[in-house]
């Protein structure tokens, strides 16, 4: 597979989380263009849950849509356990799913600073 091809298999995949993220009301869904930073991986997806309960189904949503749509299943999941952050790696594509306060304590965002940033306002989509 070309490096071009991986990239677009990203971008779809990508695509697929965040629709997955928005269907389930995620709040402040961004994407993280991280591959030049990194070998980790080419984007991470962060995307905050109103409550455990709801991390777990943003996680379990993602996980189905993945598979449905592009057969494609995590590599490895942390943190499904206790729910205040759920990691999904997808190898090219890494989500993580936070509490309010996981995703404050953490703040990936701020520690992925020099990526270039996405953010998906799922309040403004909704109004339209």
């Amino acid at each position: 597979m070309t490096d071009n091809e991986q990239v677009k298999k990203a971008n779809e995949l990508a695509e697929v989380i965040f629709k997955a993220l928005e269907d389930k009301k995620g709040i402040d869904t961004t994407l993280l263009e991280v591959g030049k930073q990194t070998v980790l991986a080419d984007y991470f997806v962060i995307c905050t849950g109103t409550s455990n309960t709801h991390v777990k189904a943003l996680a379990g949503e993602v996980e189905f849509k993945t598979t449905e749509e592009l057969g494609i299943k995590p590599n490895h999941i942390e943190g499904y356990s206790d729910n205040t952050w759920t990691l999904l790696d997808y190898g090219s594509v890494i989500v993580h799913i936070f509490t309010n306060e996981g995703r404050e304590f953490y703040k990936l965002e701020k520690l992925w600073k020099d990526a270039s940033v996405n953010i998906i306002d799922n309040t403004q989509k909704e109004d339209k």
